[in-house]
């Protein structure tokens, strides 16, 4: 093969066996691989155990790299990365960041603290209401930026149904939020 490789080239080579193809994927997406480890494990896990799971990323993707098609690899490496880390979490019995307990806002003086501290109340009883999957379909596209395909992806769901979900979710929540005024 000539010239620099692709996406679709690289998972031709990973489905021959060839390695290189394995290697263009580590060098191209380690970093978002990891991003997605520290995201939701970093608050309970170590360093070294970061390391082993996006290494795991990657092993289950040379094993199954028939699985994602072409152009949908990052899709299927974010949402192994997630299960991954997740998968830990259980484990540790830590609680997992989707928790969404970091969602503060900044205050600049007690009045507003005091405003943005029951706003955030509101949101978060509203959201709690919500119940799997739609809560966490919630969290992971308005406090992650997941897309709604890596989300369908992650949740065995399909990206239409996470869309009617969330657009059913921020109506719920614009009629909650406007009975608690």
């Amino acid at each position: 093969m000539t010239g620099e490789m692709t996406e679709k080239t690289a998972l031709a080579r990973m489905r021959r066996g060839d390695e290189a193809g394995l290697e263009w994927f580590i060098r191209r997406y380690t970093a978002y691989v990891s991003a997605i480890v520290w995201n939701l494990a970093g608050h309970a896990i170590t360093v070294q155990d970061a390391e082993e799971i996006t290494a795991d990323v990657f092993l289950t993707l040379w094993r199954y790299c028939k699985n994602p098609g072409d152009g949908k690899v990052k899709s299927y490496l974010g949402a192994i990365a997630r299960t991954r880390a997740l998968d830990r979490l259980k484990k540790t019995g830590t609680p997992s960041a989707l928790e969404y307990d970091e969602l503060t806002l900044t205050a600049e003086g007690p009045e507003r603290e005091i405003l943005e501290r029951e706003a955030r109340d509101a949101l978060r009883r509203a959201v709690d209401a919500m119940g799997p999957p739609d809560r966490e379909i919630f969290i992971r596209h308005y406090y992650y930026g997941e897309s709604c395909p890596d989300i369908a992806l992650a949740l065995g769901m399909k990206p239409a149904g996470v869309r009617k979900r969330l657009e059913r979710g921020r109506e719920a929540l614009r009629r909650a939020l406007e009975k608690g005024e």
